[in-house]
């Protein structure tokens, strides 16, 4: 049986070797879906990295909703870069060799996903409309990557536990290799990282949503709840 790729493992050694090498802190295209899963991705990326996040989420049906998230995600990188202003990295996994967050504007792009889930709409959630919505999303972040000459692009998402950080790390690759730049491996939630996302979230009282953001994992969302409901009220 071949062994599994450990994603974190060749993340933390490509840091360790840059650095025992004395090489400039590499740059790297973040695409963040959310604040509470960036907040301990970039804990962790601003002390190795020269970060950029793109919020590129077509995946989010409802525009209220895209705002809410988008504007969540700017408010977290303001508050790091004042710890880095400041000095003040109280309880943090991080010190004065953070490095400042920087932010790629792009817009919402909704229909693009909406032309891309067309026949796939009954697809179960982590299905075949989701590993190309991971490849709409991984691909448009290589393409701006390798345009803005970044040495890396990389994804939060592989901090979800719901997510397969394998089938995101292959998707990232096949999209680097496509436009010519490396993909940065990872699987965020490895070494406790969703649990840390979860603390964060909770300091920096971030808007956690129960859905993924598109109207077909909402609406299984609102199933589950819907289950959670009748079965308490069976058993109480």
């Amino acid at each position: 049986m071949q062994n599994r790729r450990n994603y974190q493992r060749e993340l933390e050694q490509l840091v360790d070797k840059r650095e025992k090498a004395g090489l400039p802190r590499p740059t790297l295209l973040l695409q963040a879906c959310c604040a509470p899963c960036s907040s301990a991705c970039l804990e962790y990326l601003r002390q190795h990295f020269a970060v950029t996040v793109l919020y590129y989420n077509p995946n989010i049906t409802d525009n209220a909703e895209y705002q809410k998230r988008k504007e969540e995600e700017i408010r977290l990188i303001r508050t790091y870069n004042e710890q880095v202003q400041t000095g003040n990295f109280a309880g943090m996994h991080s010190d004065a060799g953070a490095a400042l967050i920087q932010v790629m504007d792009c817009d919402h792009e909704a229909e693009r996903f909406e032309e891309m889930a067309k026949g796939y709409e009954t697809c179960p959630e982590g299905g075949e409309r989701c590993v190309r919505c991971f490849s709409l999303r991984l691909g448009e972040t290589a393409r701006r990557a390798a345009k803005g000459g970044y040495d890396y692009f990389s994804t939060t998402l592989t901090i979800s536990p719901l997510k397969s950080a394998e089938t995101l790390n292959q998707i990232g690759e096949e999209m680097g290799a496509r436009f010519g730049v490396a993909f940065l491996p990872s699987d965020f939630k490895k070494k406790n990282g969703y649990q840390r996302s979860i603390e964060l979230s909770r300091e920096f009282d971030l808007y956690r949503q129960d859905y993924c953001g598109c109207r077909f994992s909402k609406e299984e969302a609102r199933r589950r709840r819907q289950a959670r409901e009748a079965e308490n009220q069976r058993t109480s």
